[in-house]
C-alpha cells in the first residue's frame, strides 16, 4: 500500500491519457540526433511548488545533457492498479516508469522489466542506497529497478492531548499495552476527542493490520509465500487490542469503518490521540487538515519487533533502448539520488519555498551519502525536528518488512477481520482469522 505524502501519490492532469498516446514510451529513442525519454509520475499545474522543482530539475538536466530530451507524464496515481498490466502489456508504458516496491516481482514475473544489471555501474548513487531497498528490485541476481523513496510506518501523536492527559509528550508509547492505557486517558478527555484510530475499510483495515502484525513480530505469509500465517498468537493480540480499546475502554470513538482522510481530519482538528501513518502524513496534516507542526509528533512502531515498510521507485521497458537506459539512470540520479539535491533533496530550495524540511523520511541513503543529506536537511529545517526524534532513534532498529505477495487481495479478505472486531462487541477472533486463513491461502494458491 502506498503512503499518502504527495511525492508518492501524485495528483494528475485530466490530459494524462492523451500525452500517453502522443508520448508514449515505445519508440526507438531517437530525436533530432537526441536521445530521447519519456518518464511519469510529474507533479500537476494545481502542486505549484512540487511542479516547479519538477520542470527546474528537468531542464537543468538538459541542459548539462544536451544529447538527451526528457518528456515527463502527469499520471493519477502515479501508478493505477486498474491499468498498469494494461500499459505494460500494450507496450504504452513509459521508457522510466514509477512503481510501489510490491510491484517490482510481478512486473519481472511478467517479462516486462529491462535487465539494468549491465549498466548499473553508471548509476554513480547505486552503491549509497540502502541495501534493503536495493534488494527489493533485485530478482534472482539481477537489477530490475531503482529506489527512489523508502518509508516506515511509526505511530503519530498530539502533543497537546498527551499534555492535556496528563502524559509526556517526550515519552511516548512503545508498547501496545501503553497505546491503550495512553489512548484511555486521552479519550477521557471528552468533547468527542478520540485515543487512537485505525482504519477498518478500502483495503486500509489489512494494511495497518499487517503494520500491526510485523510489530507483534508476526508475518501475513510465510517465507515461501505459499501459506497464511495469521491463525496466531501474534494476529489474534492485534485483534483482541483492537477489540478491547474499541468496546471495553471505548478510546477509538462510536464511528468506525473508517478510512485514512478520517483519521488524518481528527488529528488534524485535534480531536485525536494517535494513529498509525509515515512521517508523510504530517505535512498533509497541517496543509490540508487545520493542524500545526509543533503539535504534532511520531514515534516508533509500538511492539518494538517490526515495522511495516514501503515505498516507490522506478523501471524500465523492456523494449528500451541501451542508450535510452543509461540516459534514464543519468535522469534519476539528477532528479532523485544524489544527497541535498534534486527533486526530493535541494533542501535550501524548498526550504526558501516554503516546503517542509526536517522530516525523518524519507531515508534513502547509507554510510556517507546519509550523513551529507542529514547534515543539509538539519541546516535548513523548517520543522520541530525534536518532535521526531524518538522515532529517529527508534524505528530503524526494527525488523523492517515489504508488504505481503498480492498485498490488496490479502488486504481485502483482512478488512472484513478487522471492521468485524470493531463494529460486532461479540466477533469471534478465533473464527474470523480462520476463516481469513483460508482465504489467504486460497489467493496465494492461484498465484
Amino acid at each position: 500500500m502506498r503512503s499518502t505524502g504527495f511525492r508518492r501519490t501524485l495528483i494528475a492532469l485530466s490530459t494524462f491519457s492523451l500525452a500517453l498516446t502522443a508520448c508514449g514510451g515505445s519508440d526507438d529513442g531517437s530525436a533530432g540526433g537526441k536521445t530521447r525519454i519519456t518518464v511519469n509520475c510529474m507533479p500537476p499545474k494545481s502542486a505549484k511548488v512540487d511542479r516547479r522543482f519538477f520542470e527546474e530539475d528537468i531542464a537543468s538536466f538538459e541542459k548539462q545533457n544536451p544529447d538527451i530530451d526528457v518528456v515527463a507524464h502527469d499520471a493519477f496515481p502515479c501508478q493505477d492498479p486498474k491499468t498498469f498490466d494494461a500499459k505494460l502489456a500494450g507496450g504504452q508504458m513509459e521508457n522510466v516508469f514509477y512503481t510501489y516496491f510490491t510491484d517490482a516481482g510481478h512486473v519481472v514475473d511478467i517479462n516486462q522489466a529491462a535487465d539494468l544489471t549491465p549498466y548499473i555501474k553508471e548509476l554513480k548513487s547505486y552503491s549509497t542506497l540502502q541495501k534493503q531497498l536495493r534488494d527489493i528490485y533485485t530478482v534472482d541476481g539481477k537489477i530490475y529497478g531503482i529506489p527512489r523513496t523508502g518509508y516506515s510506518m511509526g505511530l503519530i501523536y498530539n502533543r497537546k492531548l498527551f499534555e492535556r492527559a496528563g502524559l509526556d509528550p517526550d515519552q511516548p508509547p512503545a508498547t501496545w499495552e501503553e497505546v491503550r492505557a495512553d489512548a484511555k486517558r486521552i479519550a477521557k478527555l471528552g468533547g468527542g476527542t478520540v485515543g487512537y484510530a485505525d482504519y477498518s475499510a478500502q483495503n486500509q483495515g489489512g494494511w495497518h493490520f499487517t503494520a500491526e502484525l510485523y510489530s507483534q513480530g508476526g508475518d501475513v505469509v510465510s517465507a515461501d509465500g505459499k501459506k497464511a500465517t495469521i491463525d496466531t498468537p501474534e494476529a489474534r493480540a492485534v485483534l483482541r487490542n483492537l477489540h478491547d480499546m474499541r468496546w471495553v475502554d471505548d478510546s477509538m470513538g462510536s464511528k468506525q469503518l473508517l478510512v485514512i482522510n478520517d483519521a488524518q481530519q481528527l488529528m488534524g482538528s485535534g480531536k485525536l490521540g494517535m494513529y498509525l501513518a509515515a512521517p508523510d502524513n504530517i505535512p498533509i496534516l497541517v496543509k490540508e487538515k487545520g493542524g500545526n507542526y509543533k503539535d504534532l509528533a511520531i514515534a516508533p512502531m509500538p511492539g518494538g519487533k517490526g515495522t511495516l515498510i514501503g515505498g516507490d521507485g522506478y523501471m524500465f521497458q523492456k523494449k528500451d533502448t541501451p542508450a535510452q537506459i543509461r540516459a534514464g539512470l543519468k535522469w534519476l540520479d539528477h532528479m532523485f539520488l544524489t544527497p541535498g539535491e534534486g527533486f526530493l533533496g535541494d533542501y535550501v530550495r524548498a526550504k526558501k519555498r516554503h516546503a517542509p524540511v526536517g522530516l525523518p523520511e524519507p531515508r534513502l541513503f547509507t554510510g556517507a551519502a546519509d550523513a551529507k543529506d542529514q547534515q543539509v536537511k538539519k541546516a535548513n529545517a523548517n520543522v520541530p525536528v525534536g518532535n521526531y526524534q524518538t522515532f529517529l532513534d527508534g524505528n530503524h532498529k526494527l525488523r523492517m518488512k515489504i508488504e505481503p505477495p498480492h498485498a490488496q487481495q490479502i488486504y481485502s479478505v483482512l478488512d472484513g477481520a478487522v471492521s468485524a472486531v470493531l463494529t460486532k462487541k461479540d466477533a469471534d477472533v478465533d473464527q474470523l482469522l480462520k476463516e481469513a486463513s483460508g482465504k489467504i491461502d486460497s489467493i496465494l494458491a492461484r498465484g
